[in-house]
């Protein structure tokens, strides 16, 4: 068992360390643009589905309430919490439009868009991010492969190359908090954290 947790460490850290490698540079993009869009008022809307949909909700979680620092709670909604306009649009019409329906009713041009799927292929996800495309939302994937059709959808694509979903979404978490603190750090200045 020893062995195991070391090899899933070390799997971790290589997944983690390429993935930075790849995409530092638009990953400090990412942040300077969703800096200032919150800056100038405009908000963040964030989907995914299953693991997805609880990073989508932890990351607006952080910007609305705080991170490291007390400062003003930040404009972020994530699209996976409302049961009843998830069931009703699911119901109504299907469960790939429950992102787009939510983006055309809720996004406003200048907003940002992240949408997270492990694949890179979530149907409901890339429904979503062409909408927001369309209003004319800043569009952010926090996805897998390099080539996957979330990119297209996409100003900024965030890729974390690997064959283990749990490896991903482990990269996926911690690359939302780096985007939750440096953009309080950009907003707010460099502060000790509590």
């Amino acid at each position: 068992m020893n062995e195991a947790l070391h090899e899933i460490f070390r799997a971790s850290s290589q997944v983690r360390d390429s993935f930075l490698a790849a995409n530092s540079g638009t990953l400090e993009k990412v942040i300077k643009s969703l800096a200032a869009a919150m800056g100038r008022g405009n908000k963040l809307l964030t989907f995914g589905n299953g693991g997805s949909a609880a990073d989508a909700q932890h990351i607006a979680a952080e910007f609305v309430n705080r991170y490291l620092i007390d400062r003003p709670p930040l404009p972020a909604l994530a699209l996976t919490t409302d049961s009843s306009i998830l069931t009703a649009i699911g119901n109504d019409f299907h469960f790939q439009d429950i992102f787009e329906k939510q983006i055309k009713a809720l996004g406003k041009k200048g907003d940002v868009a992240l949408g997270i799927s492990t694949s890179g292929r979530s149907a409901n996800v890339l429904r979503g991010l062409r909408a927001a495309q369309v209003l004319g939302l800043t569009t952010i994937g926090l996805g897998g492969p390099a080539d996957s059709p979330m990119k297209e959808c996409c100003v900024y694509y965030l890729s974390v190359e690997g064959d283990c979903t749990p490896r991903i979404q482990e990269t996926h978490l911690l690359v939302a908090h780096c985007v939750v603190e440096m953009v309080d750090r950009v907003l707010f200045g460099p502060q000790n954290p509590l």
